[in-house]
């Protein structure tokens, strides 16, 4: 049984800490050194099997052009803004010299060479985007093999090249290309510092203790080392996306900080009742383990459904958020107990500060606060209370409120923001920049067509003419063609920006419009790839199996509650709110990041998509985290229901009673979330701001308004069940409350 499983666990651990905390020990050195002997760098893949982009990739590399590789970029304009290279000798020698020693770098396979197309004559350099037309700026290509054979060391290598040769010639020199979104150090350093200080803070307020605050703080720092050398290893062995040790940083701080503050409150009621430590602790781990272990293992499974989408770096990245957490479960559930043992009665003081935020006690709930704890905050009760007497009006104005903020949504566009979203302080942006003001906004994200004529002589010709008529085409690079296979590359380049709608729609004509006239009914095919539209496959991937990966995930949601509840519309009514308040985290994403509401509050510079694969990724970790609260707060709701058979004291009971609990922990997560909404990239900003949104108007709006009043107005039928489904149903409940809790005696069989 998990009840007594926990609590020979959970006692086991307080009774011997140092055995426990010198194992956690040996183990986070132990991965550590894992880490750094077999692991590897974070590296994006975007692709997919089966879309028109991968087809294009594997022509490609079966020509063997080298285009099916990384490419960087090296954009450069004369440090006097006056100068051009043709009437300027010394931009044109530097220009020269800058060429020749980036093509002698590792892996390099060739470069463009600007001022040698210059000496032939100059009209192929402007037509191939080498030069701009008023000479000020040019960009050197480097083409790399493929991602397989690349590491961060050529990405540093380049950078480094680019340092020195700052210093020593006349140029400005600024970088970009796949070759540093594909190798760029993941953004979130400092803001796991910012994250854990805020969370320190409110622990603190919470607690009035700095050894309890500390505790939860000391146990997600062992956690979250542990996690993230275990995806350093595991980037050893496949692609881990750059953003998963940021996304999982940031679900690890919140989950384990927030595990630990559930099973911490409980053991300091037990050690206020006059239990031992190691009593209380086991206990504790029994009571409030329970949800957590329940709440972790659900998120880890509704993360592992990404695997639906069919896209293997979503996938592999929600593997390696999922051992963070994982992490954070067997951490609470082990590594907590044995700090709480190792404090022994201190915890049971809350100091000058705790003593001041504690509430005295009402007289008619002295009875039951020798039962489950320390009394309700007054101040929520009379919150509670006032709902519930009018359900109908609160209920209206939450779910008004909620679907307002879900308007947005209708708007909502996935795609994936470019250099030119990234803060003016990066190389990247201001390459960008420099290529779009020389050569026009489309040539930030070449597309590049690959083409089997099968034979057809004329194809190629009649593609060039197409795709250069179309008007979403600025042009077309000369054709390249492989004697051996007879596949031929086409780069050109869109009128619009890679993360621009019309760019999108661009690719779309291509492949129903353009390229079917092109070849017309025959053996011929030819197929649209390229960084952009790779991206927007992947974004039209995930949005056609995000219905049905939410689907399944509130049908899961929904029998989970209701093995758990016993009833058919409580977790009927949790799956509605659920989609309610992530539904409102979607449309305020979609007015900052689409419409630029508030932006510049979280330094975004420039309006961007939604990234393609982030509402999916939210939907999968808030479910997990709403589960949380929901056991957390319907458990003792259902508890006193039983207790009293009266549902509006139930309510008022049970919201009352885990009010306190609930949102210091949302606190918590909101903080640590928000820290992480000020880096510099757009796509750790809208983790961070979606998943703080959300958390937020989860326990405000939907915990201490909509339930109380939907319940309120539910009734006794809150907890309606057939009995014919009732016998069907297996037993069994992760209740936070002890009243089904194996007796603290038993923790001292279990040592």
């Amino acid at each position: 049984m998990l009840s007594q499983a926990l609590l020979r666990l959970g006692a086991s651990a307080a009774r011997h800490p140092w055995r426990v905390i010198a194992a956690w020990l040996i183990a986070t050195t132990l991965a550590v050194l894992a880490a750094t002997a077999f692991g590897g760098r974070t590296a994006d893949s975007m692709t997919a099997p089966g879309l028109d982009s991968q087809r294009a990739a594997e022509l490609i590399e079966r020509a063997g052009t080298g285009q099916e590789g990384m490419t960087a970029q090296v954009v450069v304009t004369p440090l006097d803004g006056g100068a051009t290279f043709f009437d300027h000798g010394s931009a044109r020698t530097a220009l020269t010299r800058l060429q020749t020693e980036v093509k002698r770098l590792p892996h390099v396979l060739g470069t463009s060479d600007p001022a040698g197309a210059l000496d032939a004559g100059g009209g192929e350099a402007v037509s191939g985007g080498l030069v701009s037309a008023d000479g000020r700026i040019a960009v050197v290509r480097v083409q790399y093999p493929d991602q397989s054979r690349l590491s961060a060391e050529d990405l540093d290598a380049l950078v480094d090249l680019g340092d020195r040769l700052r210093a020593e010639l006349p140029l400005r020199i600024e970088m970009g290309g796949n070759l540093f979104y594909a190798f760029s150090d993941p953004d979130g350093g400092a803001s796991e510092l910012i994250g854990l200080l805020a969370a320190a803070a409110i622990l603190f307020l919470a607690f009035g203790s700095l050894v309890a605050a500390a505790l939860p703080i000391g146990m997600a720092v062992f956690g979250l080392t542990i996690g993230v050398a275990a995806m350093t290893v595991l980037a050893g062995v496949t692609d881990v996306p750059t953003f998963a040790p940021v996304l999982g940083s940031m679900v690890g701080l919140g989950v384990g900080i927030d595990y630990a503050l559930f099973v911490l409150a409980r053991h300091r009621e037990y050690l206020a009742r006059g239990l031992d430590p190691h009593v209380a602790a086991g206990r504790a781990v029994a009571t409030a383990g329970r949800p957590v272990v329940f709440a972790g293992g659900v998120v880890v499974v509704s993360i592992l459904g990404l695997a639906v989408a069919n896209v293997p770096f979503m996938t592999v990245g929600g593997l390696a958020v999922s051992i963070v957490v994982l992490t954070m479960v067997v951490a609470s559930v082990t590594l907590l107990p044995a700090f709480l043992g190792a404090a022994g009665p201190r915890l049971a003081r809350a100091g000058r500060i705790g003593r001041a935020l504690q509430t005295r006690k009402p007289g008619r709930l002295a009875r039951r606060d020798k039962v489950a704890g320390a009394a309700p905050a007054a101040g929520w009760r009379r919150w509670t209370g006032h709902v519930s007497r009018h359900p109908v009006l609160y209920a209206i104005g939450a779910a008004g409120l909620l679907l307002t903020a879900t308007l947005p949504v209708l708007g909502l566009r996935v795609g994936l923001p470019d250099d030119g979203s990234m803060p003016h302080n990066r190389t990247e942006r201001r390459a960008y920049d420099l290529v779009a003001e020389g050569f026009g906004p489309g040539t930030n994200g070449p597309l590049v067509i690959a083409a089997d004529p099968a034979g057809d002589p004329g194809v190629l010709d009649r593609l060039v003419a197409t795709v250069a008529g179309d008007p979403g085409i600025a042009s077309v690079a000369p054709t390249h063609i492989d004697r051996a296979t007879g596949i031929a590359t086409l780069v050109v380049f869109p009128t619009t920006s890679p993360q621009d709608k019309a760019t999108a729609d661009t690719i779309t004509r291509l492949r129903t419009d353009v390229l079917p006239t092109a070849i017309r009914p025959g053996p011929a095919r030819a197929h649209v790839g390229g960084a952009a539209a790779s991206l927007s496959d992947v974004g039209q991937r995930t949005s056609q199996r995000l219905p049905a990966f939410v689907a399944a995930v509130l049908a899961m949601s929904f029998l989970l509650l209701m093995l758990v509840f016993r009833s058919i519309l409580v977790p009927l009514k949790a799956v509605l709110l659920n989609l309610l308040s992530i539904g409102a985290s979607y449309g305020i994403m979609v007015a900052v990041f689409q419409w630029g509401w508030g932006g510049a509050l979280i330094g975004l510079e420039a309006t961007v998509p939604i990234v393609s694969f982030i509402p999916m990724f939210l939907f999968a970790i808030l479910f997990g985290l709403s589960m949380d609260y929901e056991v957390f707060l319907l458990s003792r709701v259902r508890e006193e229901y039983l207790r009293t058979g009266d549902n509006g004291t139930a309510i008022v009971e049970g919201v009352s009673g885990t009010a306190r609990i609930i949102t210091s922990a949302a606190l918590i997560m909101v903080a640590v979330f928000l820290s992480f909404a000020v880096t510099e990239d757009p796509s750790t900003k809208m983790f961070g701001l979606g998943l703080a949104t959300a958390i937020f108007i989860d326990a405000t709006v939907v915990r201490m308004v909509l339930v109380p009043a939907t319940m309120t107005l539910l009734g006794r039928t809150n907890w309606w069940l057939p009995k014919w489904l009732d016998r069907m149903l297996p037993g069994g409940s992760v209740s936070t409350d002890d009243a089904d809790a194996p007796d603290a005696t038993d923790a001292e069989s279990g040592g």
